[in-house]
């Protein structure tokens, strides 16, 4: 296991596996109704202010990230359709970069990787993504799934942290949602309304990344009564909407620290 801290301070890591397996997603449904519990009872958690972010620097930058093109397979208008209901996250403004780094082997090999992103929430209002985890996986040109999901939640759970999202790569392919990511980040929506997924597409010319969210209720609708596997098209929700879009609730911290934990060494 190999740690990279890529910013002050080491935090403490946290994690969940990229690929859900059905028979697996109720036990993890049920450690992270338990987690909620922990920490909305703790009176002792301490301040993120102290241990997310150093004390803040007057050159502190905090900054949305906005869409930068029009295309129309998904709402790239930055006006999420729960906007107004989830609550905000932040990210380190290196983790896409950092992330990308440690994927160059696959990538020139035109093979994925994959990453499980975990936070702190803070004072019920905010989460802070403080942990990037790349679990030991298979890919392909299209494809990744973690493996030795076991051990990947043990960390996770000692640790007590929550998880918010994952990162991955298409290596050769443009920046969007495939259906297998649809239905790999279902389940993240589901534990968590404001989870997110990272596309990082370095041959894309228009939109070198993006973080996307399903639709809600409308895409989430749609990946619950979809019993198909491997790729396939979804017919849209039923009020027009797109079935993912864009987060308008993910800031840019340039003061986050921010870690890595390399399982795959």
């Amino acid at each position: 296991m190999e740690l990279i801290t890529t910013h002050a301070e080491q935090i403490a890591p946290y994690f969940l596996p990229h690929l859900l397996s059905t028979a697996s997603l109720s036990s993890q449904l049920q450690g992270h109704e338990q987690w909620f519990a922990r920490n909305e009872n703790s009176k002792n958690s301490p301040s993120l202010a102290i241990s997310c972010t150093a004390k803040l620097p007057q050159d502190v930058q905090i900054s949305p990230i906005t869409g930068d093109d029009e295309r129309g397979d998904f709402n790239s208008n930055n006006d999420s359709s729960a906007s107004g209901l989830l609550k905000t996250l932040h990210i380190s403004t290196r983790l896409m970069d950092d992330f990308l780094a440690l994927s160059k082997s696959n990538t020139e090999k035109d093979l994925e990787t994959c990453g499980i992103l975990g936070a702190h929430l803070q004072e019920k209002e905010t989460f802070y993504v403080t942990t990037l985890v790349i679990p030991k996986q298979e890919s392909t040109s299209n494809s990744c799934q973690a493996i030795n999901e076991e051990e990947v939640y043990a960390i996770h759970s000692e640790r007590s942290l929550c998880p918010v999202g994952w990162i991955h790569t298409h290596p050769s392919q443009s920046c969007f949602m495939s259906s297998i990511d649809l239905h790999t980040h279902y389940p993240y929506q589901v534990m968590v309304p404001e989870a997110f997924a990272i596309v990082v597409a370095p041959t894309d010319a228009s939109r070198s990344f993006g973080i996307f969210r399903l639709s809600d209720p409308g895409g989430m609708k749609i990946l619950r009564e979809c019993q198909e596997d491997g790729f396939h098209p979804h017919k849209g929700p039923e009020d027009g909407s797109p079935i993912y879009e864009l987060c308008s609730n993910v800031y840019q911290n340039s003061n986050l620290r921010f870690e890595i934990i390399d399982l795959r060494s």
